[in-house]
């Protein structure tokens, strides 16, 4: 089952590559972004969108597990709770 998910992740993954590929290539008009008064130099449009899909990426990667610490810390609680009333029988 896991080799499944890891499979489906996969396709995911390749399909988003393929997306962004076709709309780098298709948009190389280059573009400036502008943000509390800053302006970058022009860079094609397909470049900033790879850099904004490559930064949410590594954001969610840091942050997926910080978020998961408060979960397991819960699961393995509720676990051996469920455990010591067993025994309590």
């Amino acid at each position: 089952m896991k080799s499944f998910v890891h499979l489906v992740i996969a396709v995911i993954i390749a399909v988003w590559v393929m997306v962004i590929a076709l709309i780098s290539v298709q948009n190389a008009t280059p573009v400036s972004l502008r943000f509390l008064g800053l302006q970058s130099i022009q860079i094609p449009f397909g470049l900033v969108l790879a850099f904004v899909v490559a930064g949410g990426l590594l954001g969610m990667a840091i942050l997926q597990p910080l978020w998961g610490l408060g979960e397991l810390k819960s699961r393995v609680d509720e676990e051996a709770d469920f455990f010591i009333d067993d025994e309590d029988f």
